[in-house]
């Protein structure tokens, strides 16, 4: 079972997440690695955008794969190369998870390799 926690003591979220997500009861973990918006065959795209469809899409596979959903989804840290993808990186993650508010971090980084624009690493629950 998963508890949303925003108590009045802290200040509201800033956007669609929690403070503080509560796993109550899983069976399961499952951590999701830093993935990066590299398409299967390996190759990166060249705009943040495009980087940041297919991190989300990398990041469904392996929920996919583990037999998850985002729904799954409790935490999520996003690494961005530029801070100012910040607000195209928040309007990717608010479609894909919707409804659905997990306990987000979000920094900007030098990234492993200059091409990529992004990172993301999650935790998942059963």
């Amino acid at each position: 079972m998963i508890t949303h926690h925003n108590p009045a003591a802290v200040y509201p979220p800033a956007g669609p997440y929690s403070h503080g997500v509560e796993l109550a009861g899983f069976s399961r973990l499952l951590w999701i690695s830093g993935t990066m918006g590299l398409a299967p065959d390996g190759a990166a795209a060249d705009d943040f955008e495009a980087q940041c469809e297919q991190v989300w899409a990398n990041i469904g596979a392996v929920l996919d794969g583990a037999g998850m959903t985002w729904a799954n989804l409790v935490k999520v840290t996003c690494f961005l190369g530029d801070r100012r993808d910040r607000d195209v990186n928040a309007a990717i993650r608010n479609r894909v998870l919707g409804d659905h508010k997990v306990a987000v971090t979000v920094v900007a980084v030098n990234l492993l390799d200059p091409a990529w624009k992004l990172e993301i690493e999650a935790l998942a629950a059963v």
